[in-house]
């Protein structure tokens, strides 16, 4: 039995490395699963199963731990930009602008409730005291990367003696999750709001916005003044966007392109904007009911998948589908939302196109946007590898400012995080193939966050006991609160009361400036609408980077002062 023990106490085997993240990695995910109030931390208790094992003296060489948790923090924050970077910019349009103001302002008041709570709850002469301050202030804000990039900003800042702030991000952590969701539920109440109004209001808006969707119909044409007028010169005219995708013409079905002639009688079928049919229907004529059955040719509607890169940011209109390949192009479905397939509008890899026309000449489509599922799926591991290089080239270039002990750098977080959005976004535009489906992205990224929180809970486990009983543990817990829940009751009634958002929309942003997946869980469980992930996404690209940022900008300008 020899040989199991020293499997299990040999630090410096790699048997012996490879089981002990395996189990604090195993039992940390299971664990995370168990609901306490309604609420799972996820995989977040892998940073508590890690600080038991690292208590018990389960550990291993330093410097391997630090490879592996400084590579896991690389590869999960890589995997956020890549999935947020498509749409990072497009998230400050129309009312995103003013969410992604409020989401900032309260991350800066996460920041400033921080530093009051040090200078009225702490010594400010002990060196250490900040550092933990910041470990505390990014378990209040549930906000792992920011961890990561303090850590490594301390790096430069302390060369001996560093800071176990995860033992205040540990302490800070549970109470987070339930401070967010709980000062969430306490905006309601200060602002008197009743949840079924909010949904009415929301329906009644989505209503009103609808011209996003594709809007099917069947019309007679009726209007005398279209009689041998072509489809471009209709378009022009009533100044709306729609695609005749079938046109019933003495009892031939053709499909049209921009200079098909119409005449009176005929018999279209039309895909526009919903908030637009109105008016098509009260130019051309109205809604009848058409059988299809009577073709020259053999005609199908068939959903393409875009899976060659060539294609991705080209629009529809730069495609010129109808004239060169002798169909039309009538929806595009993203990310499970249809959108109207205006000229105007780009195309993505892993977008799915409906394509109306005949057969042969669909299928000649599909060739030309790949429709390769075994292509869509496989993950692009060279495009992510090169970005990391590139991130981590990126994150090292030192930038002096007046007044810091040593020069900003982005660093292994910020660094490859910035590169990967806008690989994400502008990747296309020099060949790279960029997309990876959700399941890919999500299973690198939670093995790059378990490795991650593994090794900063084992690292953090042999002191975390005497920290947190014999040191200022609870100091931690309740200024961890204070973080939280500040900031959400200030912003949060600023954005309902002076801004006029509707709630379900506040809940998201108020998740997504935490970071939280829980809240977001909780808030799509209060309303029937899209509304809570809306606001979420709207306001996490922004959100990450900053706090991301803001974790080293602390470090580096308080701490090595």
């Amino acid at each position: 039995m020899e040989w199991l023990i020293n499997l299990f106490t040999t630090t410096d085997s790699i048997a012996h490395i490879a089981i002990l993240y395996a189990m604090v990695i195993a039992v940390g995910v299971l664990l995370g699963k168990i609901k306490f109030g309604g609420i799972a931390l996820g995989v977040t208790f892998v940073l508590f199963a890690g600080i038991v094992a690292g208590h018990f003296g389960m550990t291993a060489p330093v410097n391997i731990i630090t490879f592996v948790q400084d590579f896991g923090l690389i590869l999960f924050v890589f995997m956020i930009g890549l999935q947020v970077g498509p749409g990072f910019f497009e998230s400050f349009r129309k009312g995103g602008v003013t969410l992604n103001i409020l989401a900032a302002s309260a991350i800066l008041l996460n920041i400033a409730v921080m530093f009051a709570c040090y200078f009225i709850f702490f010594d400010t002469s002990n060196p250490h005291n900040l550092p933990m301050m910041v470990g505390t202030l990014y378990g209040a804000v549930t906000n792992t990367p920011g961890l990561g990039a303090a850590n490594e900003a301390l790096t430069s800042v302390f060369t001996d003696n560093i800071p176990q702030i995860a033992s205040g991000y540990a302490c800070a952590y549970p109470l987070g999750v339930v401070g967010i969701i709980g000062a969430t539920i306490a905006i309601r109440f200060i602002c008197r709001i009743s949840l079924e109004k909010e949904e009415e209001e929301l329906k009644a808006s989505n209503a009103e916005d609808a011209h996003v969707k594709p809007h099917q119909m069947h019309l007679q044409v009726t209007n005398s003044y279209l009689a041998g007028r072509t489809i471009m010169q209709i378009h022009d005219f009533l100044n709306r966007d729609f695609v005749c995708s079938r046109l019933l013409h003495d009892g031939h079905v053709t499909i049209p392109n921009r200079d098909t002639v119409l005449e009176l009688g005929d018999q279209l079928f039309i895909v526009c904007a919903k908030a637009d049919a109105e008016a098509i229907i009260a130019f051309i004529g109205p809604e009848i009911q058409v059988q299809w059955e009577e073709t020259d040719q053999p005609m199908v509607s068939k959903r393409i998948l875009v899976t060659k890169s060539s294609i991705n940011g080209k629009t529809l209109g730069q495609m010129h589908f109808s004239s060169a390949y002798g169909v039309n192009v009538t929806r595009v479905t993203r990310q499970g939302m249809e959108l109207f397939a205006t000229p105007r509008l780009p195309l993505q890899v892993g977008d799915r196109v409906m394509v109306v026309g005949p057969e042969d000449l669909v299928n000649r489509v599909a060739d030309v946007l790949g429709n390769s599922i075994k292509r869509l799926e496989a993950p692009n591991i060279a495009t992510i590898f090169l970005g990391i290089v590139i991130g981590i080239i990126f994150g090292s270039i030192p930038v002096a400012f007046p007044g810091m002990p040593v020069p900003m750098k982005l660093g292994i977080a910020g660094g490859p995080l910035i590169i990967a959005i806008l690989i994400g976004r502008y990747g296309y535009k020099v060949h790279l193939v960029t997309y990876t489906t959700t399941s890919a992205n999500m299973m690198l990224r939670e093995i790059g966050l378990v490795l991650f929180l593994a090794s900063v809970g084992i690292k953090a486990g042999a002191g975390f006991l005497e920290t947190v009983i014999q040191g200022d543990g609870l100091k931690y817990v309740y200024t961890g609160f204070l973080i939280t829940i500040i900031p959400i009751l200030i912003i949060g009634t600023i954005a309902r009361l002076r801004f006029k958002f509707n709630y379900f929309t506040i809940m998201g942003m108020l998740a997504g400036t935490y970071t939280d997946p829980p809240a977001l869980a909780y808030a799509n469980q209060s309303c029937s609408t899209e509304a809570p992930a809306i606001g979420y996404s709207t306001v996490y690209p922004l959100s990450m980077f900053l706090r991301i940022f803001t974790a080293q900008v602390i470090i580096l300008l308080c701490c090595g002062a």
